[in-house]
């Protein structure tokens, strides 16, 4: 049994199964609509989700499978004090596959080492990883790049909190030659251990926007999160450090691709919606795709 709980859980290699499956369950999409017949995704997000939860429960059900959950921690029985151990342990009776995202680093592999029978999927576990965001990332960026080779990515916004950066990092950095623009205000730069990994000459660290867009192949642009705030006037003085319009794009290569993982607040203009280069709202629609993908591999199930 495999779980993915970062994004180093599956090789390259893996990886490209996925992708390969991915290609396929676009052209040929009803081929795919009973693999999962009668499995149970579990989907349980005890802090609040959009996308990651639809997505996940949509991949199930265009599957065939069938979904049960909770989309807010409150109506769980952790309000009565339970554990998420022992939460955990009852799921495992009713369910085949559970995503679950929790506001605590660390709770997906204590989960997954509870376990014995149904594979865990991190959805998100507090600042720390959010691999499934990840698998969305690299699809969208293969989709419009073809590789991952070569590649110069700006990160820009909140990379100490942001837990898709976190993820998309350790993920691209086993491929070649891919650098790295770290773009943030000093109060949110990423975190030691998330660049230790990283050759120091394979990044660069700046508050300037502007200076480094012309040189990105990708731009991985992030909100503020206020949800990991301690002081409101530190989110009120920070939230709106960057914000990215059309004005700023034209000096941008007309290749170079825009991602978000949502939602967005106001760190990307609306005008920019129509730009060719704004591919965030593909994303959401690659991470489903990326999701049945994910399902498919961990329950072993074939076409």
């Amino acid at each position: 049994m495999k779980h993915l709980i970062e994004p180093l859980d599956f090789t390259k290699e893996e990886y490209e199964e996925i992708f390969r499956l991915v290609d396929d369950i676009i052209a040929n999409p009803n081929d795919y609509s009973h693999v999962c017949d009668n499995k149970l995704l579990a989907s349980l997000f005890f802090e609040p989700s959009t996308r990651t939860r639809l997505s996940f429960e949509t991949a199930m059900l265009r599957l065939g499978g069938r979904v049960i959950g909770f989309s807010d921690a409150g109506v769980s029985s952790s309000t009565k004090g339970e554990t998420l151990l022992d939460t955990i342990r009852v799921i495992e009776n009713y369910a085949d596959i559970c995503a679950m995202r929790h506001p605590k680093e660390g709770a997906a592999l204590l989960a997954s080492k509870t376990v014995t029978k149904m594979p865990i999927i991190n959805a998100g576990d507090g600042g720390h990883f959010h691999p499934t965001q990840t698998l969305a990332d690299l699809i969208t960026i293969r989709h419009y790049k073809k590789s991952f080779d070569n590649l110069t990515i700006g990160l820009c916004g909140d990379l100490k909190f942001g837990r898709t950066i976190h993820s998309l990092v350790r993920a691209l950095n086993r491929y070649e030659n891919v650098k790295f623009v770290f773009i943030s205000p000093d109060e949110l730069k990423m975190p030691e251990p998330f660049k230790n990994f990283i050759d120091k000459e394979n990044y660069t660290e700046t508050t300037d926007l502007m200076s480094a867009i012309g040189d990105l192949d990708i731009l991985y642009m992030s909100r503020v999160q206020k949800e990991r705030f301690v002081s409101s006037d530190e989110y009120e003085r920070l939230k709106d450090y960057y914000i990215l319009t059309e004005e700023k794009l034209k000096y941008a290569k007309d290749d170079m691709y825009i991602l978000h993982p949502l939602p967005r607040v106001n760190e990307i203009a609306t005008e920019v919606d129509k730009d060719h280069r704004a591919v965030y709202f593909e994303q959401t629609k690659f991470g489903m795709y990326g999701r049945m993908a994910l399902i498919m591999k961990l329950l072993e199930a074939n076409k």
